[in-house]
């Protein structure tokens, strides 16, 4: 039986924070407690922070000692936000309260000043070292794995002056189509396939409707006719794990309604892009649930350095007033408790280099139009109007949708939100799948590309779709193309609404699905290459976001439990 928490701050709106000066002033839901405590003599005060309690999942806690400049920060994760809260010890002084239901649960922290329960968890420096029996964990900084590739761009992006051109001419000249995998099509054999229960198939021209392809780059085991191809726009369940279904498609094939649609919108394909394999990965909404961790290091809360003169305020930081996300921790990795039923991790959206408008109406409105995330219901980053906006709801819910001025009273209840850019698809109530405006206009969409404008390369995206069959998050990675070409897929997919994540190289289009043997967590992985990515120990790969920290930030799976809404 749930805890009934998340009817609490339901009354509280949202409201402006301007320049905030740290990452808490810009968070409108947040409760604070305070109390005077004693640690065996040391004398101070101890600061209780519930940064959202409607989520209930992040506290954080202040601890000023007399005679001692600034306070010690600790922040807290509550591992069963639906059953407890988080409360000071008004008895002893000395930690919190961990109260349920049904009791309340002392947990010393700070007995003495010293040696005390806080600063052993923290000189662990575990990423989630529990605190109370494990009932609740302190989150400890880490250094975020990142691959040689990201270490040469990231060193020629900060310290060397033209680093980004250098960066993108390597992209052009080396790279381009460096990702790209074609697939022979082939007439099925046998009967027709019977379609199965599951999202709604691509629509294909005619003339290509049974064709089949043996997609070699393809890591995942799946559910196979006998003849082991898969015919180009349909669904097949992902062999050991339940609730996902994969699809293999070339953009060149959709309907020809599809392909002439909205050309004031979308650009032609070209003769790669057209034959160039996509591979879907859908996740059923009804089993399965979406979380978002930010990386160790991206995206970061400063300015990017593609945001206009005129809309960057000299004296602050940071769009929001701050360059730096502490006092509170990014972990990078997906925490304890929900390792054991995460069925799925990939990566998320653009850097904060990237993430801002530097053409178009969106580069001189709101500081740029940085792109602004949420995670456990704490602002990072301001969500923007006009951007495409990924929102996880405290129910579970995912939504999709572009967002609009005024939109910030809909913060109540939103547990995770992630922004990038424009919207690929939108949905209309008479069309359906309607591509975006700015599709086809590579600068005021900021879809990013090489600096002579080729806009071809390895990119992913996702889209939600809709029908009697369920309610589908759909993963798309696509092998070498344009926004274009995107638009063209999830259009055939009959998506609701659709948003580019990522692109460029395969650790930044990661998707890895995961099940268990005996105590091992198995990784397979979308793409082939993809397991590079994945670190080695003593001979055994590791998971990326799963059994390390990474410097990314990520979305993960969850199989939902019993007791969720």
């Amino acid at each position: 039986m749930a805890f009934g928490l998340r009817a609490l701050a339901i009354g509280l709106v949202a409201g402006e924070v301007s320049d905030a000066r740290t990452i808490l002033d810009l968070q409108p839901f947040k409760q604070v407690t305070a109390l005077a405590v004693d640690a065996a003599g040391a004398r101070g005060t101890a600061t209780l922070t519930n940064l959202n309690p409607r989520i209930n999942t992040w506290y954080l806690l202040t601890l000023e000692w007399e005679g001692a400049s600034g306070g010690d920060y600790f922040h807290l994760e509550n591992p069963a936000p639906l059953h407890q809260t988080l409360d000071l010890d008004r008895e002893t002084g000395r930690g919190l309260v961990v109260r349920t239901e049904l009791a309340e649960i002392p947990c010393e922290l700070w007995p003495t000043r010293a040696a005390a329960p806080l600063e052993r968890a923290r000189s662990t420096g575990s990423s989630y070292a529990p605190l109370c029996d494990g009932r609740l964990y302190l989150r400890n900084p880490s250094a975020g794995y990142r691959t040689m590739r990201e270490l040469v761009t990231e060193f020629l992006r900060d310290h060397v002056w033209g680093g980004e051109k250098i960066i993108e001419i390597v992209k052009e000249t080396l790279e381009r189509d460096a990702n790209l995998e074609r697939s022979t099509a082939k007439p099925a054999a046998g009967a027709p396939r019977v379609a199965a229960p599951g999202p709604l198939p691509a629509s294909i021209e005619p003339a290509e409707r049974g064709m089949r392809a043996l997609p070699e780059g393809l890591g995942l085991e799946l559910e196979l006719p006998a003849h082991g191809s898969l015919a180009f726009g349909e669904w097949y369940a992902a062999k050991a794990t339940p609730d996902v279904y994969v699809s293999v498609v070339q953009p060149g094939i959709v309907s020809t309604d599809v392909l002439t649609s909205y050309p004031d919108r979308v650009r032609p394909l070209d003769d790669v892009e057209s034959h160039a394999l996509v591979y879907l990965v859908s996740f059923d909404l009804s089993a399965l649930r979406l979380g978002y961790e930010v990386g160790t290091e991206h995206p970061r809360v400063d300015w990017s350095e593609r945001v206009l003169p005129q809309v960057r305020v000299a004296d602050i930081p940071g769009p929001d007033g701050f360059d730096t996300i502490s006092p509170l921790i990014a972990t990078g990795v997906v925490s304890p408790i929900h390792v054991s039923r995460t069925v799925a991790t990939f990566t998320g959206g653009f850097k904060r280099y990237h993430g801002a408008f530097n053409s178009g109406e969106l580069a001189v409105v709101n500081r740029g139009s940085h792109y602004g995330w949420i995670e456990y219901g704490v602002v990072f980053s301001t969500l923007e109007p006009g951007l495409a906006t990924l929102v996880v709801r405290d129910s579970g819910r995912i939504e999709m949708t572009t967002w609009q001025t005024g939109d910030a009273a809909n913060l109540v209840g939103i547990e995770h939100a992630r922004q990038n850019g424009v919207p690929i698809i939108e949905h209309d109530p008479t069309e359906g799948s309607v591509p975006g405006k700015l599709v086809g206009n590579a600068r005021s969409g900021n879809w990013s590309g090489s600096v002579t404008g080729e806009r071809r390369t390895v990119r992913s995206g996702i889209c939600l779709q809709e029908s009697e069959a369920g309610r589908f998050l759909v993963y798309g990675w696509f092998s070498s193309v344009t926004p274009s070409a995107m638009a063209r897929v999830f259009q055939a997919y009959r998506c609701r609404y659709a948003m580019q994540l990522d692109m460029n190289a395969l650790e930044h289009t990661y998707l890895a699905l995961y099940s268990t043997d005996g105590d091992a967590v198995r990784a397979q992985h979308l793409v082939r290459g993809m397991e590079e990515v994945d670190r080695s120990v003593g001979g055994q790969s590791v998971p990326r976001f799963i059994g390390y920290p990474d410097n990314r930030d990520f979305f993960y799976v969850l199989r939902r439990t019993e007791d969720e809404p």
